[in-house]
């Protein structure tokens, strides 16, 4: 098995220089015998790991330094081999990437909040070193999750494909690597949501038992359609991976009859011009999906990529999709950042040669800026999958923003003054709100005025990731005047009902046991729950025995707990958007009721838009879904037909889902309608049970409902 690897990998590497090739033999010698001892969990050598890594790498025809260090890339960690050695046997630029990867190896990066943050920081600050040390990590990983099975570790499978989903899926996307991108998302799935998986496998089988060689059949009827026109190009023809198919009913809320492009198409052509030329042949032939037209060609996404996309009412009156691309942009789009890297002199990466890779040190800044790791998470999500448009300024600067940005987005481009003191914009000379979304081309214009400030409404407008932080941190500044008002108030009435009265004197010879300044210092720790009023009264008065549980909160209408909340005041959720655990949450403080906790997108925050003090930032405790199950409402239609109800209880019943109430609320000929109360753990769960259930023949339409 290894020999037929070998003479694979030889074969593999007919693109690269003959000192290039000598290395990379000299490399399989040195990792065959430093790893001799050791065995894979399939029982394979280990030597056939760092085999495959390499055979991975030659397929977007990485430089032999790459390939050399995909070859010794484990030695530094589980084997006797130093640094210093490779060093010595195969130069600076192959040890320096060897230790590249063995420092991100070093920093296990488990998808764990106290961690997760700062490891993420050191993958991306490994990355701008040196590209190729992510590329060959990614390499890495795809050959691991290939041979996951043999993991017989459950939970451990799962922790490994949810960090891939949350880490190396987005950075290969990033990067281009589409192909890549594809295998590490549905490898991961598999074991992620095996249900769901399954599920669309089974829906794919059965349209392609229906329709044998549909995909060759409409490549044919385009080629035909193309010749016609004495256009020459090549087409190639794909089923949509189970990954994408389930990410895009989740994100569209949609179900699999929905979808326009469970078939996509590639049409390679010679130019640019072409591409253009064939997509107006396309369009006149075949009705086109409205909406679904992309020009990345004249905009190209972040990652370099650039082609033309289209729907259309395609061959045999099926939806397809259909990407145009030249050759060029066929390589990019194939090996990203690897089709343009120039590997013979790998230098650190400078702004000004690599426009599209700008994204790492914004992130980076970021990440210096965030004021938690889960704020950090938050912001790199955003900003490893942000597409961008280009607006102007009244001078006519051209300003970059993220896709779905806002007037706000741009007024915090320009300075954070103008962001803070912004009131409305015109956009094109029209005067429109600052929730407004802006499109490519837009002219806008800030309206501002001295007495405006930030609007915790704002963050639920703002797309960029760095003014999301900025609205926050100023909501954070206001609120310390709130937690020294509720910190006194809470300690005022704890002495009370200890019978002692109430004093400075007694504050300030506690303080730098709190490690507060003034008096306020402490207040604020008590209002924001940071310190208990208990823990201040025993710290005074230590032979106290306290008359009550001053944590208690039995006006809280649920056990859920809540961060940011001031110890002491009650809370309920909010019964017009029915909050659970996940959902996006602000708090509206009510005067003798206490905090009523809404949903972002709740349509009630709209009458609290002119009183910014009575909002409160707050968020789930982590452990809000492992102990805790709420209600969700869901309305499903479905087809009047035996067994369709059984179908969905199982669904739920088999991602854990429990349900507590069915109502039948409508009964036709063709199809009936059910209200579903189902417990989940928290949001995430409840989006797997909806995804797994639109992927059912039987379900017409589902949503969920609020209230």
């Amino acid at each position: 098995m290894i020999k037929e690897i070998f003479n694979e990998l030889d074969k593999l590497t007919y693109y690269l220089k003959p000192e290039e090739k000598s290395k990379v033999l000299k490399a399989i010698k040195y990792s065959e015998v430093a790893h001799s001892n050791q065995l894979r969990k399939s029982g394979d050598p280990f030597i056939i790991h760092p085999l495959e890594v390499a055979k991975i790498l030659t397929s977007i025809k990485l430089d032999g330094d790459s390939i050399t260090a995909g070859l010794l890339h484990d030695t530094v960690e589980d084997t006797n081999l130093s640094i210093d050695e490779i060093n010595l046997k195969f130069g600076k630029q192959i040890s320096d990437l060897v230790q590249g990867l063995t420092k991100i190896n070093n920093y296990s990066l488990k998808v764990n909040n106290l961690k997760f943050g700062e490891n993420y920081r050191k993958l991306l600050l490994a990355t701008t070193k040196d590209l190729r040390i992510i590329l060959i990590k990614l390499a890495d990983r795809l050959h691991n999750m290939k041979t996951l099975d043999f993991l017989k570790d459950h939970h451990k499978q799962i922790s490994i494909s949810l960090e891939t989903l949350e880490i190396y899926a987005p950075l290969a996307q990033r990067l281009g690597m589409r192909d890549w991108q594809d295998q590490l998302e549905d490898l991961s799935f598999k074991f992620v949501n095996p249900e769901a998986r399954n599920s669309i496998v089974e829906r794919l089988e059965y349209l392609n038992s229906k329709d044998q060689n549909i995909i060759d059949e409409i490549r044919y009827e385009l080629k035909k359609l193309f010749l016609e026109s004495e256009s020459h190009c090549s087409i190639l023809g794909r089923i949509k991976t189970p990954y994408s198919i389930w990410n895009k009913i989740k994100r569209k809320d949609i179900s699999f009859e929905q979808l326009s492009d469970i078939m996509a198409f590639r049409v390679i052509t010679n130019s640019t011009r072409e591409c253009y030329r064939l997509l107006g042949i396309l369009h006149r032939k075949f009705p086109y999906i409205q909406g679904r037209f992309k020009d990345f060609i004249s905009s190209p996404k972040n990652n370099g990529y650039r082609a033309l996309h289209t729907s259309v009412i395609g061959p045999y009156n099926k939806k397809i999709e259909i990407q145009l691309r030249s050759n060029v942009m066929d390589q990019i789009a194939e090996y990203g950042v690897a089709a343009h890297w120039k590997y013979k002199d790998p230098k650190q990466i400078k702004e000004k040669e690599s426009k599209e890779y700008k994204w790492m040190h914004e992130l980076l800044d970021l990440m210096n800026q965030s004021n938690s790791q889960d704020e950090l998470i938050e912001n790199s999500k955003i900003k490893l999958f942000e597409d961008n448009i280009y607006v102007f300024s009244p001078k006519g600067d051209v300003i970059e923003l993220p896709k779905n940005s806002t007037p706000i987005d741009f007024a915090y481009s320009i300075h954070s003054e103008i962001g803070d003191k912004c009131v409305a914009a015109k956009i094109n000379s029209n005067l429109q709100p600052l929730k407004s979304l802006l499109k490519n081309g837009d002219q806008v214009e800030i309206l501002t005025s001295d007495d405006s400030q930030p609007s915790p409404l704002w963050e639920r407008f703002a797309a960029t990731s760095k003014v999301k932080s900025q609205i926050r941190r100023f909501i954070r500044s206001k609120k310390r005047n709130e937690h020294i008002k509720f910190g006194k108030e809470i300690l005022v009435n704890a002495f009370m009902n200890e019978e002692i009265e109430f004093s400075y004197s007694a504050i300030n010879k506690i303080l730098k046991k709190f490690n507060s300044k003034k008096p306020d210092d402490l207040f604020e720790l008590v209002g924001s729950g940071s310190v208990t009023a208990a823990t201040v009264l025993k710290t005074i008065f230590p032979e106290l025995k306290i008359k009550y549980s001053i944590n208690k909160n039995p006006t809280s209408s649920s056990p859920i707990k809540l961060k940011g909340l001031t110890a002491g005041m009650s809370y309920h959720l909010a019964g017009c958007c029915s909050p659970i655990v996940g959902d996006n949450i602000v708090g509206i403080v009510t005067a003798g009721i206490g905090v009523s906790v809404h949903t972002v997108d709740c349509e009630t925050l709209t009458s609290y838009s002119d009183s910014p003090e009575r909002w409160l930032d707050i968020s789930w405790e982590k452990s809000n879904s492992a102990s805790h199950h709420s209600n969700a409402r869901i309305n499903v239609v479905l087809k009047n037909q035996p067994g369709s109800l059984g179908k969905v209880t199982t669904i739920i019943a088999k991602n854990n889902g429990n349900i507590s109430n069915i109502n039948f609320s409508t009964r036709k000929k063709d199809f009936f309608e059910i209200i579903i109360d189902i417990e989940v753990r928290d949001i995430n769960h409840l989006n797997n049970i909806i995804a797994a259930l639109r992927l059912l023949n039987e379900v017409s339409s589902l949503n969920r409902v609020k209230g």
